[in-house]
């Protein structure tokens, strides 16, 4: 949690259960019916920016697993129910995963709760925090803001002997990773592609090598990790490397 009273959020997609839709723009329940927010192109001096948010996934939040970033179990990544969905336009293809906004209930006397400024965390528990349960869409403002992690950035490595796909989570600062290179104990430098979500892949051959990660963020931002997995590693593990 920031110590301003904010916290993180990572946009993925989940579906709307039990939602009324029919007040939701035409175009988008063409392509994304499973989107939450609605945003807007308003901004003030501040950086804050006009929207609505909605919440889903049932009081315990259970319904939030998973998503298009790739994260898969939100808990043991860490990220717990710090989460929204979003409209197209945000969540960018997925490079957007991993940014952090803050957020909070605007200009709606009857739902939101007084003095509540909360981040995007729109799983049922968080939604609470800044409007009525009852309300079920509330207008918001919103603004990005720097992501703050503990520990630092996590590789987790899957695939085979001919493609490693490297999960990467827990991405401090801008958040959003937008390049990411890797770097074998016999082999240089080379660019990964983004195969989906916060997914990047290698079709090098790197077994028993130890590996080195460099990432760029959207804010220009890099941070290399030099051998932070070792020469002995295995598909399925998780390593943690520097952070932002």
């Amino acid at each position: 949690m920031f110590l301003w009273y904010t916290e993180t959020f990572t946009p993925y997609l989940a579906h709307m259960k039990g939602r009324d839709m029919s007040s939701f723009p035409s175009n988008l329940l063409l392509c994304i019916l499973s989107f939450l927010l609605l945003w807007s192109t308003a901004a003030d001096s501040d950086g804050w920016q006009s929207g609505h948010a909605t919440f889903y996934g049932g009081g315990d939040a259970s319904g939030t697993m998973g998503g298009a970033c790739g994260y898969g179990n939100l808990y043991s990544q860490g990220y717990g129910t710090d989460t929204a969905a979003l409209s197209t336009a945000l969540f960018n293809n997925g490079l957007s995963c991993g940014s952090c906004y803050e957020m909070r209930c605007a200009d709606d006397p009857k739902w939101c709760l007084p003095g509540a400024i909360t981040h995007f965390d729109l799983a049922e528990p968080a939604f609470r925090q800044i409007a009525q349960y009852q309300a079920g869409i509330v207008p918001v403002a919103f603004r990005r803001v720097p992501c703050v992690k503990k520990g630092g950035v996590r590789f987790t490595i899957n695939g085979n002997p001919y493609f490693n796909l490297v999960l990467i989570t827990n991405v401090g600062g801008a958040g959003d990773v937008q390049a990411v290179a890797i770097k074998g104990s016999r082999i240089g430098w080379q660019g990964m592609s983004r195969n989906w979500g916060q997914n990047w892949q290698s079709n090098a051959y790197l077994i028993g090598q130890s590996l080195s990660f460099q990432l760029t963020t959207g804010d220009g931002r890099t941070v290399t990790s030099y051998g932070v997995v070792p020469a002995d590693w295995s598909f399925g593990q998780t390593f943690e490397g520097a952070q932002f």
